[in-house]
Order: structure tokens, then C-alpha cells, then sequence
């Protein structure tokens, strides 16, 4: 638990830095006076601060963000009466129109930059390694969802969509599905070319909270035993490293998934496994199971697979990066659509900082670590922008009025609308912590 809060705070404590940073410089570039420059919100009091200049630097207690307070700004401080005296050289509201939006766009573009940034030297440090769908000895197996949808035992993916299916990835299925709305899934099954038709009930399906983490599909490959353990059933009917499980009771069971299938409704049965050592000598062993298991650690699937792997030189790694970050990007907007269509229910969608905590696992992973921290990055940019008052998109919004019209908006105006938005805000952060205690239980 405490590797995960680590993580989550590291990585909000860069996000928010950089981003509130985007703000804070600009404004100085233009002589618009920073008082507070603090990562995380310290209502009531701060764990820490210091004044340096005309700006309070700080560090608050509740992690949730954080915030520039610029002077002569209607911003989340409802400061009513710096407001209600006369405008100063140094405010931000004295500023021309187009320093006001480059000071309001500034953290968002930082966001956007970082998330490019990050991904782009992933790719110069760990490259790309994936598998190669075309290697899959024996196709794929599928869980139950995966049934439904129509999928088989063997089959052999070829195109999702009209997309080539190069890279095997089972949750790449479950994107095209939900994002990119495929109406098709092309398969090579028993040698001949099959279309499988996506039912449109599957976005929905597939986009519940429950699911967001199914693979739909993995590959098969025999079930080999890799380690024994002691004291264990299959340590005592003679089973040795490297035995290849062929049968249970009589049946065959070609592939792993086929022999785990078949042992997930057995306790402490006795069973008849059958096993071939060293490639010629066929074996059949007694033994009983301990609550379901026999006490085996199988061989990983990766030693069946072909990976890929592709390294990008120092130049080369800002095209990959700037693909990645684009297409995650558009994912998100995509998203965004299906649920104003109500393809997508938002409450399966929304998250607080504990469904963020849960993908950053509870190992510290440095390149999950940097790929989570990216894709928050350009997250934080694209929701920060959308135009509702209190967020940096609904000052955006007002200034650009202000520039099209040549007209400011009422200072009221925008006060009133900021309380709104916050407020709103308030809610639908709570709403989300709600939603992640609920799921705990």
C-alpha cells in the first residue's frame, strides 16, 4: 500500500509542479505578480512555507492538486476584495488579452509537452518489445466474455476492424471495441478466414468498471512444468521439472489453459494426470488435490512467444513518442464521445486518486511508473482544458470571447460562473471517491 501512495504522490507532485510552473513563468515573463505558488491545497494551514519575493512558496496538506494564485485573477480563492478595488499595473486583470491567455494556456501546454516528453524518452531508454501476433503456436484462448462476443478457442486474430492485428495484446481488443467502435473481427479458424460480428451491446459491456481490466484473450501454449514445490502433492506423485501435461482423468488436454479450465471446479478431488517426459515417455500420475492445487509452477508463456523488440535511437524516438501521445489523446476525446452518446456509462469511467493508485500497482516499476505518469500528464492537459468555469479551459473560454468580441466579460460574470464550476467540481470528486469506496467493498 505504501509503494502505491509513494508512487501516486511522486507522481502527482511532479504533474502538478510542472503544470502549475506553466502558469507561474509567464505570468512573470509579463509582470503579473504570483503570491502563492503551492503543490497541494492547504486549506486551513501547510505543512510548509516560505516567502521568497512577492510570492509565498508552499506545500500543502490535502494532495489533490495544487494552484498559482496570480493577483487581480477571479480564480478557486475567491479573493472578493482584491477585486473590488481599482485594477494595478501588476494584475493580471490590467494585462492585454492575449498575455492573460498565454498565462492561462501555459500549464495545459506543459502537460502536453511533458506527456510527449516522457514517452518519447521511454522509447530511447526501453524501446518497444511486444509479441508478435503471427508466432502464436496454437492461436488463442478466450475467456467467457470473449465467447460471447464470438471468439473461439484457436482462433488466430488477423484484422480488428479493417486494422491489422500485428501486435498481440488482448486489450487492444477491448480498445478497438469500445473507442474505436469496430463493427468486425476478422479470425483464421480451422484454416479458413472468418468474419466475427461485434455486437454494439459490447461497448458497454466491456467499458463497466468490472472489465477494465479483462484481457478477453490470451495465447495457448502447453502446460510445462517450470518449478515443484515442496511439500506438495505433485512434489509427492513424482512430477519433475519440464513434465508436459497432456491429460486429466483420461482426457486429453493439449494446452495449458485447457488443463486449468478443467481443474478450476475440483477442491481436494483425486485426479489421473497425464504427462510426457522428456518428449518420448508417457506417464500417468496419482495425486490429491489441496483446495484445487497440485503445487506446480508452470513455465511462463513467454518462453513459447517471439518478442520483438525495436530500440530508437536519441532522434529517433520523438516520432514514436509523439504517436503514442497522440493516440492516446484521441482515445480519450473518442471516449468522451461515446459517453455523451451513452455508449459508455461515465460512472463506469470515473475514478478518484484510489482507481490511479490501483494502475500504478504495489511494486515500484520505473517504466510503468514514467508510462502512468505520461498518460496523467496529457490527461490533466485535455481535462484541464475543457471549457468549464473554475478549470484553466472556462478562463480560456472567457478570453477568448474577449478577443473574437473585443468586449471583457463582466467581472461578475465570470465570479459567479467560477463558484459554479468549482463547486460542480467539489461534487464530482466526491462523487468519485464515493464510487472507489464502493468498489473496495
Amino acid at each position: 500500500m505504501w509503494v502505491t501512495i509513494l508512487q501516486v504522490i511522486a507522481s502527482l507532485s511532479i504533474l502538478v509542479t510542472l503544470h502549475e510552473c506553466g502558469h507561474f513563468f509567464p505570468a512573470r515573463w509579463f509582470d503579473t505578480k504570483v503570491e502563492k505558488f503551492y503543490l497541494f491545497f492547504d486549506p486551513w494551514f501547510s505543512l510548509f512555507k516560505v516567502q521568497k519575493g512577492d510570492t509565498e512558496y508552499g506545500i500543502g496538506w490535502l494532495p489533490l492538486g495544487g494552484y498559482v494564485k496570480i493577483a487581480g485573477m477571479i480564480d478557486e480563492s475567491f479573493d472578493k476584495e482584491q477585486m473590488e478595488g481599482p485594477a494595478q499595473p501588476w494584475e493580471f486583470r490590467s494585462k492585454p488579452a492575449w498575455q492573460r491567455l498565454i498565462i492561462m494556456l501555459g500549464g495545459v501546454t506543459v502537460n502536453f509537452i511533458l506527456g510527449v516528453l516522457i514517452f518519447s524518452l521511454m522509447f530511447w531508454h526501453w524501446g518497444d518489445s511486444y509479441i508478435d501476433n503471427a508466432s502464436l503456436p496454437a492461436g488463442i484462448y478466450v475467456d467467457s466474455l470473449a465467447s460471447e462476443i464470438g471468439l473461439r478457442d484457436g482462433d488466430q486474430i488477423k484484422f480488428l476492424g479493417d486494422q491489422k492485428y500485428d501486435k498481440f495484446n488482448g486489450r487492444l481488443i477491448s480498445k478497438a471495441i469500445i473507442i474505436d467502435n469496430i463493427k468486425e473481427i476478422t479470425v483464421v479458424r480451422n484454416g479458413s478466414e472468418v468474419k466475427v460480428p461485434v455486437d454494439p451491446r459490447f461497448v458497454g459491456e466491456l467499458s463497466k468498471y468490472g472489465n477494465n481490466k479483462v484481457s478477453l484473450v490470451g495465447a495457448r501454449v502447453p502446460g510445462v512444468i517450470g518449478e515443484v514445490s515442496k511439500g506438495t502433492p505433485a512434489l509427492e506423485a513424482g512430477f519433475e521439472v519440464d513434465d508436459r501435461i497432456i491429460g486429466l482423468n483420461g482426457a486429453p488436454t493439449t494446452y495449458l489453459n485447457d488443463f486449468q479450465k478443467s481443474l478450476s471446479n475440483r477442491a481436494s478431488d483425486d485426479v489421473t494426470v497425464t504427462i510426457l517426459r522428456n518428449d518420448r515417455d508417457t506417464l500417468t500420475k496419482s495425486l490429491t488435490l489441496d483446495d484445487g492445487r497440485m503445487g506446480i509452477v508452470w513455465h511462463s508463456p513467454d518462453k513459447y512467444l517471439t518478442y520483438k523488440d525495436q530500440k530508437f535511437s536519441f532522434a529517433g524516438c520523438w516520432a514514436p513518442g509523439w504517436k503514442r501521445s497522440i493516440g492516446f489523446l484521441s482515445d480519450q476525446i473518442s471516449a468522451f464521445g461515446q459517453m455523451f452518446s451513452g455508449k459508455i456509462k461515465a460512472k463506469d469511467s470515473l475514478g478518484s486518486f484510489i482507481s490511479i493508485g490501483k494502475m500504478f500497482g504495489d511494486e515500484w516499476d520505473w517504466r510503468r511508473f514514467w508510462g502512468m505518469t505520461a498518460m496523467l500528464s496529457l490527461l490533466l492537459g485535455f481535462l484541464n482544458l475543457m471549457p468549464i468555469p473554475a478549470l484553466d479551459g472556462g478562463h480560456v473560454m472567457f478570453l477568448l470571447w474577449e478577443v473574437i468580441t473585443g468586449r471583457k466579460p463582466n467581472d461578475k460574470v465570470i465570479e459567479y460562473a467560477t463558484m459554479i464550476g468549482f463547486f460542480l467540481l467539489i461534487v464530482l470528486m466526491i462523487y468519485a471517491i464515493g464510487l472507489d469506496i464502493s468498489r473496495l467493498f
